[in-house]
């Protein structure tokens, strides 16, 4: 390694890293919503990707308890067949 060029590398502080995220809130706790309704098929759309898979809590901001409730009513639409449990073009 040539010194000549050696620059050291700046430490970025721990807020560096906190300033750039956002918290995410619970769509439901914000709209006070305590039931999910497994017939809506339009809601539970929103947090099922093309492939099918239930999309994780960290990425759609759901707190725990509403993301149980979330995932119990996707798995009773696709049961009672409201909701596919794949996307047609993936078949």
């Amino acid at each position: 390694m040539n010194m000549r060029n050696y620059k050291p590398r700046e430490k970025k502080t721990v807020t560096d890293f906190t300033t750039k995220r956002r918290k995410k809130i619970c769509r439901f706790c914000e709209n006070n919503i305590d039931y999910i309704d497994y017939k809506d098929e339009r809601l539970l759309r929103r947090f099922v990707t093309e492939r099918g898979k239930i999309v994780p809590r960290r990425i759609s901001g759901n707190c725990a308890i509403h993301q149980r409730k979330l995932t119990k009513a996707i798995k009773r639409g696709r049961h009672l067949a409201i909701m596919a449990f794949e996307s047609e073009s993936f078949r």
